[in-house]
């Protein structure tokens, strides 16, 4: 029997949702069955029409899920021209792009960063750039931008004034990039380490006011500046400390560096970072002040809080009973007229390294007293008696001066020791002509001070730091070494050596946010995040370089004289190779040895 429709379109009979057919009749039944067939097929090629309906609307349907696909927020700007870019550059001093080898490889992102837009709009733009149309494709190459090598097929880049700023590497979260936007220079948020979940982290004053209330248990929390060399530091041993008080205690964090913070900064007497404070039952009662540097101090502390002990006032060194003559703006100039030969020793009296001088001076000046010898050693606390330290244009402390019948004739930085002191002043003379600073001494060092020390360690991936005084014997030692390494590195703009001298102005403060306490100290930062400090042997310099997971250090005694031309080649070839190079320098006697080894990729 045959159907009244072709067997390959039976399946469209329910598709149609049209009743079973009769089966078409022999021909002399056709006139007598005519109506019904007809009526049949009329079915048929209704049924037809709706489905190419039924594909119509599938096809309508796919297509709006595929441009739903790559719809993004009109506040994440689409660019593919390369003349676009440049002028959004232009016009925009903080933006964020994203370039993707195609136009759903962001997709994971665009809904991230449409609300990262919101919140930063105004402060910040994000655009995105697709190098997989033809456009974007000239667009990425002219820029020198390959998304598809890595992974995801997306790439961040950050532009700041006009220019390329960094690689966009912190955490894919909200709270990161709304940070990272507001302050593209800033210091990254404390709870981006994965190792600090243990910590509990504040973001607003609600947050805090609600911690308080909720709380039961005893709260630490440590008040703090992203900046902050001190707080950088005790991050970590805070860190261990919430991990094994977990349950009983509990550790917390906030950033009060931003003004909006400067009511609970006032309210809690917040006047350094860090600042803790101890809490319980939602009450402030005391901070935890001398705090030790290890995390047994801050859990041995919590079982027994006890408020700070009144601090005794420290002597000042002009009121103890001193051979050293101790001079004020009101009594220099008398002085000076009734002692024709005079050294001056200008400090500060949280000067480490004046502390550190004070007993050789007031040896020497007992020794010249006992000697009845012409010279005589003074002194001038430039924090109280400023007239005399602007006087003289006192920047760095100490500084040491000789008058002459009351004239400045020397100053003279290689005075600190004792033995030195009382062979001057019993035949002064003009100190040797200052050899050329460090500073202007061409190389492939970055001299950098307070005003542009954040600015650049923030675009680059590795950066090694020595923070040193002109008159430190170590330091000098050091400079050839550290410059040789600087020399090597010096055409890769991801990597800097950098020299920051603590002596001058404004980068004593510096120094102190960075918590150098002495010279030289060599720290290392990952894209402005400092990351560790090198602690050895002031009597040798280990310098190192972390770059795509590859090792490079460099050994050398302070006295030696550094690497050639040709061992320079050598390990400048061996890093091309992916090789880890020891370069061994021993005392007068130049280089030893150049070994290399395989790199141990982490």
């Amino acid at each position: 029997m045959r159907t009244g429709y072709p067997p390959k379109l039976h399946f469209l009979r329910s598709l149609a949702g049209f009743s079973r057919i009769s089966e078409k009749p022999d021909c002399a039944c056709v006139s007598r069955r005519g109506n019904g067939i007809m009526a049949s097929w009329n079915r048929y090629w209704s049924g037809m029409r709706k489905l190419k309906m039924y594909i119509f609307v599938l096809l309508v349907c796919l297509a709006s899920v595929l441009q739903a696909a790559v719809k993004v927020s009109p506040l994440i700007e689409k660019v593919s021209d390369h003349k676009d870019l440049k002028k959004l550059l232009r016009t925009r001093s903080n933006v964020l792009v994203l370039y993707t080898k195609s136009a759903t490889s962001g997709d994971s992102k665009f809904k991230l960063l449409s609300d990262v837009a919101q919140v930063v709009k105004g402060q910040g733009t994000i655009a995105w750039v697709n190098c997989g149309d033809s456009e974007g494709r000239k667009l990425c190459k002219k820029v020198k931008v390959d998304p598809s090598s890595r992974s995801g097929g997306a790439e961040l880049l950050h532009y700041k004034d006009g220019t390329f700023h960094t690689e966009y590497n912190r955490p894919a979260t909200y709270k990161s990039m709304v940070a990272f936007l507001k302050d593209p220079t800033g210091a990254p948020l404390w709870e981006e380490n994965p190792e600090a979940k243990d910590i509990v982290h504040v973001e607003t004053e609600k947050d805090f006011r609600k911690l308080l209330k909720r709380e039961e248990r005893p709260i630490l929390m440590m008040l703090y500046a992203p900046w902050c060399g001190v707080c950088k530091r005790m991050q970590p041993v805070f860190l261990q400390a919430a991990t094994e008080t977990k349950g009983k205690f509990v550790l917390a964090g906030m950033n009060v560096h931003p003004a909006e913070f400067d009511g609970l900064k006032q309210e809690y007497n917040v006047k350094g970072y860090p600042t803790f404070c101890y809490f319980e039952k939602g009450k402030f009662r005391h901070h935890y002040e001398n705090y030790g540097g290890t995390a047994k101090d801050i859990t041995d502390w919590m079982k027994n809080p006890q408020p700070p002990q009144p601090k005794v006032p420290e002597v000042q060194w002009s009121e103890t009973d001193s051979p050293v003559f101790h001079l004020t703006d009101d009594s220099f100039d008398g002085f000076l007229a009734e002692h024709p030969s005079v050294l001056i020793m200008f400090y500060a009296p949280w000067c480490g390294h004046c502390k550190k001088m004070k007993p050789e001076y007031e040896e020497a000046a007992e020794y010249l007293k006992d000697t009845n010898s012409p010279g005589v050693l003074a002194a001038v606390d430039t924090t109280i008696h400023k007239a005399v330290g602007d006087r003289f244009k006192i920047s760095g402390f100490p500084t040491v001066k000789y008058f002459e019948k009351g004239e400045d004739k020397f100053t003279l930085p290689h005075l600190r020791s004792k033995d030195k002191i009382i062979e001057y002043l019993q035949n002064p003379q003009a100190p040797p002509p200052p050899e050329q600073s460090w500073e202007d001494k061409p190389s492939g060092v970055s001299h950098l001070g307070m005003e542009d020390f954040r600015e650049v360690l923030k675009k680059k991936k590795h950066a090694l730091v020595m923070f040193y005084a002109p008159w430190c014997p170590h330091c000098k030692n050091a400079v050839p070494h550290f410059t040789t390494a600087a020399d090597i590195f010096k055409e890769d703009r991801k990597i800097a050596y950098v020299a920051v001298d603590c002596t001058k102005g404004q980068n004593q403060e510096l120094c102190k946010q960075e918590s150098v306490e002495g010279y030289p100290t060599f720290n290392y930062y990952n894209y402005g995040k400092f990351s560790e400090k090198y602690n050895g042997d002031r009597g040798a310099s280990s310098l190192f370089l972390s770059l795509g997971g590859r090792i490079y250090r460099f050994h050398a005694q302070p006295a030696g004289a550094g690497p050639g031309q040709e061992e320079r080649g050598a390990l400048r070839q061996g890093v091309e190779r992916g090789r880890s190079l020891s370069l061994h320098c021993d005392r007068g006697r130049g280089l030893l040895a150049l070994t290399s080894r395989d790199v141990v990729m982490t």
